[in-house]
């Protein structure tokens, strides 16, 4: 006789049941009629008014954040039919498709919902809201729970891989493969990472051009969704395994995608915004050799980008410099880069023989000591150096072998305007930045880091020269600093205090470069970068909500440490750490029942 035990009694690597109890038909019948109900309500209108941004008051085509919709309904549908392994759609979900498609229901839930609260909210009540509004929120919520509903996937039986290597590429990308299955080709890994870097780059390019705020938040939802979705899928870890196959063809991958980035852009305004993304995102990775490789908490560091700034205002010939010379861009970096490496061995030499919270107190003190002293040397309380509160204005343009970075440039028939000048030349330093530290992590010093980090003691004992390393790490890290530091000078024109403060609404400061290293993923190249990114575009969008900015922040820093201490993007060594007991309980073998079998 069978015996049934509830949910919570259910041992380790068994399958777990539905949420809801319906047959599996109902449920997956629930699901596709909720997603195609979604997909047909983004046709309707959702107002009547064009007073919400997005124009939602048309029928026959959808518009604004009913495009959000829209695409969440068309994919979970798709993972939906590949659970019926409909041919030509079983590589979406390598690892089962019913995780994905719930995530990705409730992204689109929540988005749509969310979409109906802003309408209520800013025209109103619920009487602004057309009838097509209420077909995509019950539309929305039956995907849910029919997804809610799907019983758990069951691998792919497994078949002999056939020698075409068209359909040895599809083998591959086949739910339930194991991993002796045959290889992609070299040349088919390579159009598959030109693939999802491109994609990547017409996702960034439509929330970076997001035009008013609800739309980016609605954006923001489905995006975190489908990254979860894809990562539970099964997607993420095949991509990943590609790109450790292929490393340096993914770095030129990434940046290929980076450089065409102004190509794809509407607005000057816009490649502004990224230009400052790339300043934020090269510093945070700078921080990331002092706070990931060699795990020295430091709360400071962006006086590190001040010294560099406030270097390169002096010295490149601004009317308000009291330095009254004007040398060339590539000494004003160098200078700016031997300042900061400078202020990061003075600073490091007395302060690197303490540990912990003793070490980030002091920090903290020397990037506040920093900030006023620029404050002080006003001619008044201090030499006149900096000019006080009023900073150093009419920070010339760059001229480069008579390249004028201040001119418009056309590039492939497209006009790239002074920003456009400056993030190429930023993604440039950021290439070089990446290039040092990936060297420095792979080498003999990168790993004494790391084993300084783990346990310096134990490193110490194996006869590390932990302080030598460790202000080597801390000087490294601040002439990275400089270096971004004299690019912002130029792009901004001008070097004030506030710009580098411990913490503020705006970054870059020290409190945000550490929060997109930590969130980002310690330690990885990657996950500096977007962590930089996310946490630089997310307020400059949702500039509407700013009495609310810091709270939510405070709220997304809870929910991802509880959920992904490791960050976004971590390495094998951080996933290790927080989830070995996950890990094991994966790895335990799986029990079907009759009725899945």
């Amino acid at each position: 006789m069978a015996s049934h035990r509830p949910a919570s009694e259910v041992r380790p690597g068994e399958r777990r049941p539905a949420a809801i109890p319906l047959p599996a038909g109902a449920a997956r019948l629930l699901t596709g009629a909720g997603a195609v109900l979604a997909l047909v309500s983004t046709f309707l209108a959702w107002t009547w008014t064009t007073a919400f941004p997005g124009n939602l008051t048309v029928t026959g085509y959808p518009g604004g954040l009913q495009n959000i919709t829209l695409a969440g309904a068309a994919l979970t549908l798709l993972h939906l039919l590949a659970g019926y392994r409909v041919r030509g759609l079983r590589w979406l979900a390598p690892s089962g498709t019913t995780a994905p498609t719930l995530l990705l229901a409730l992204g689109t839930l929540a988005a749509t919902w969310y979409t109906l609260g802003a309408i209520t909210n800013d025209l109103g009540g619920l009487v602004n809201i057309e009838p097509g509004g209420f077909v995509a929120g019950g539309a929305t919520l039956l995907t849910v729970i029919g997804a809610l509903a799907l019983p758990p996937a069951r691998p792919y039986p497994e078949n002999t891989p056939p020698a075409n290597p068209w359909h040895r590429f599809r083998h591959s990308l086949a739910p339930g493969r194991p991993s002796r299955a045959t290889a992609l080709p070299a040349w088919a890994d390579i159009l598959v990472i030109a693939a999802a870097f491109a994609l990547g780059l017409l996702l960034f390019t439509y929330g970076i051009e997001a035009e008013y705020g609800e739309l980016f938040v609605g954006y923001l939802l489905l995006a975190c969704a489908g990254l979860a979705a894809f990562g539970r899928s099964g997607l993420t870890q095949r991509l990943n395994s590609l790109t450790a196959k292929h490393r340096n063809i993914t770095l030129t991958a990434a940046f290929v995608a980076a450089a065409c980035f102004p190509l794809t852009l509407t607005s000057d305004t816009y490649t502004n915004l990224a230009t400052s993304i790339l300043i934020f995102a090269t510093v945070a990775l700078g921080l990331n050799v002092v706070v990931g490789l060699a795990g020295l908490l430091d709360l400071g560091y962006v006086a590190f980008l001040g010294v560099g700034a406030y270097t390169a205002a002096l010295v490149s010939g601004s009317p308000e410099s009291a330095a009254g010379v004007h040398f060339p861009f590539w000494a004003a970096v160098l200078a700016g880069i031997g300042t900061s490496l400078v202020f990061g061995v003075l600073i490091g030499a007395p302060t690197l023989r303490l540990r912990g919270d003793y070490l980030a107190i002091v920090t903290l003190g020397f990037g506040e000591i920093f900030r006023i002293t620029m404050l002080n040397l006003n001619g008044k309380t201090g030499p006149d150096v900096t000019n006080g509160a009023m900073g150093i204005p009419n920070i010339p343009d760059l001229k480069i072998g008579g390249f004028d970075f201040g001119d418009t440039h056309d590039v492939l028939g497209t006009p790239i305007g002074r920003f456009g000048n400056y993030y190429l030349l930023m993604l440039l330093a950021t290439i070089a930045v990446v290039l040092v530290f990936r060297r420095a992590a792979e080498s003999r010093i990168g790993r004494a880091w790391i084993a300084i980090r783990e346990d310096e003691t134990a490193a110490t004992a194996m006869g590390i020269n932990a302080f030598r390393l460790k202000l080597l790490a801390f000087a490294l890290g601040a002439a990275l600093a400089g270096l971004a530091g004299t690019v912002q000078a130029h792009v901004i024109t001008t070097a004030t205090p506030d710009q580098y403060q411990f913490a503020g609404t705006v970054p870059p400061n020290s409190a945000f470069l550490l929060a997109a290293v930590i969130l980002g993923g310690m330690g990885t190249i990657t996950g500096p970068l977007v962590g930089a990114a996310l946490l630089y575009l997310i307020p400059n969008k949702m500039d509407f909500m700013q009495d609310y900015q810091l709270l939510l922040f405070g709220v997304a820093l809870i929910l991802l440490m509880r959920f992904r201490p490791e960050g976004i993007v971590a390495d094998r060594r951080k996933q290790l750490e927080f989830h070995a007991d996950d890990d094991a309980a994966d790895d335990a073998p799986v029990t079907l029942t009759k009725a899945e079998v």
